[in-house]
């Protein structure tokens, strides 16, 4: 067989000023996405998928029936569709058929199985002929694909439309959450050059417990004894830690220390707390219209929420101006108050608030920012994902205070990274005392709640 060069060669004298386009046709273009082989069955799962929504038609769209009773016509009708196509197929082969277009149409098509199975927390569609999933912290490329890119995007639209949002080519970028509250995010042509992008964050079906969080090692007895007992003795707490870290779930195990006769108003861009109590009002944010208008953003909901007689606010997360509504509200009399922010360090958390609030447009001096910070907030709590896929918190830290221009931080709780890796390549330290005696301990006793001595290690040196 000839060689790439020397069949190009020959193309450059048959075609002569063409040669140029079809070397780069042939040549692989380092941005071209590999993809796994090709669906042998795509075309005849095109012609039932589009018989069966001939034979269908509105019903499909039927408010009127539920979810069991459209599954059930579905897949009768699939059955029927399937038996008058004359393509020779195996029993398992039709199952297999039958079983995707159904995902298809009645759910969220190659990924359906991801998405039932419990080991997998992330999935990333990267085009239709890529997708990755995420078990263990660990990502691994999967058989599956969608039929084309025109597959993948009903899958989006899907999703959209159910929180009432859009994506098209004025609005290219969306965040949405599944009906579990799994968090969602597309990205689209013209930002998406390769094809549409979707990414979806799952969530547990069975909210984590303080007692999960201890069996994966996210942080240890001691420290998820003294974590409760500032929720209960409503200190202000902010989480923090980088993308996929867990601050959501550990914002959900938080929440269940709060008693059960308060008023909790959420407030998030994409609803995806779970909390158990029964007194608790949800507000989800909302983008702009096609016309570009009816825009409701985080920052109108704290102003709102702050009418509506809560006990405690929780913001799935703060990322601009709405950070100073955020302070302001924990500074004025709603204790108790819990949120996320995305930083490195809890001394980068500070300073992630304090630009933030500089993105209000309020044209305040750092210091008086800063004295905000430290008057609300109490503790911070830092998570973070480690190489070898857990994700660990690494500080329990104290804002104690202002010394001159500078925030005053105190860790209580460090994660020790001095013990190495065990044999499997997992972390092999843990969260230890500091053996610093936190100064809200006192607030606490106010409040009747206390702390055993031996949770901060006063048997041992400190570090």
């Amino acid at each position: 067989m000839s060689s790439l060069s020397e069949r190009l060669a020959r193309l450059q004298v048959q075609n002569g000023e063409h040669a140029e386009e079809v070397s780069a046709a042939l040549v692989p273009s380092p941005h071209r996405r590999s993809t796994r082989p090709g669906d042998p069955f795509a075309a005849l799962k095109r012609r039932v998928h589009q018989s069966l929504i001939d034979t269908l038609g509105p019903k499909l769209y039927d408010t009127n029936l539920g979810s069991v009773e459209l599954e059930q016509l579905v897949r009768e009708t699939l059955q029927t569709v399937l038996e008058r196509d004359d393509t020779p197929l195996t029993a398992a082969d039709r199952t297999r058929v039958a079983q995707d277009i159904a995902d298809e149409i009645l759910g969220l098509g190659p990924l359906e199985p991801y998405l039932n199975d419990p080991e997998v927390s992330e999935i990333m569609v990267n085009g239709p002929g890529q997708i990755y999933i995420e078990r263990n912290g660990r990502l691994s490329l999967v058989n599956g694909t969608f039929a084309g890119e025109g597959s993948l995007r009903r899958v989006i639209e899907k999703i959209v439309s159910k929180v009432g949002r859009r994506i098209d080519e004025s609005s290219p970028m969306v965040d949405a959450r599944l009906p579990d509250g799994s968090r969602v995010n597309a990205v689209v042509p013209p930002v998406a050059l390769d094809g549409a992008l979707l990414t979806i964050r799952k969530f547990a079906a069975d909210p984590y417990t303080v007692h999960d969080l201890v069996s994966f090692g996210t942080w240890t007895p001691q420290v998820a004894e003294l974590v409760a007992a500032c929720v209960r003795g409503r200190l202000n707490v902010l989480i923090s830690g980088g993308t996929g870290s867990g601050k959501t779930t550990t914002l959900n195990v938080l929440s269940s220390f709060i008693p059960p006769d308060e008023r909790i108003v959420t407030i998030e861009d994409a609803a995806e707390l779970q909390l158990r109590q029964e007194h608790v009002l949800r507000m989800e944010s909302r983008p702009h219209n096609v016309e570009g208008k009816g825009e409701v953003t985080i920052r109108d909901l704290v102003r709102n929420a702050l009418r509506m007689r809560p006990d405690r606010i929780i913001i799935g997360e703060v990322r601009d101006g709405a950070s100073l509504d955020m302070l302001q509200a924990m500074n004025t009399g709603h204790d108790g108050s819990l949120t996320t922010v995305h930083a490195n360090a809890p001394r980068e958390a500070m300073s992630r608030l304090e630009t933030m609030v500089l993105m209000s447009g309020m044209d305040l001096p750092i210091r008086a920012i800063r004295e905000q910070i430290a008057s609300a907030i109490d503790v911070v709590i830092h998570q973070a994902r480690l190489k070898d896929g857990t994700r660990r918190v690494t500080h329990v830290t104290e804002i104690s205070g202002m010394e001159g221009e500078v925030i005053t931080l105190q860790d209580i709780f460090l994660f020790d990274m001095r013990a190495g890796v065990d044999a499997h390549g997992r972390f092999a330290g843990q969260l230890r005392s500091t053996g610093l005696r936190p100064r809200f301990l006192n607030r606490l006793l106010d409040m009747g709640i206390s702390v055993p001595h031996e949770l901060f290690g006063y048997e041992q040196a400190p570090w």
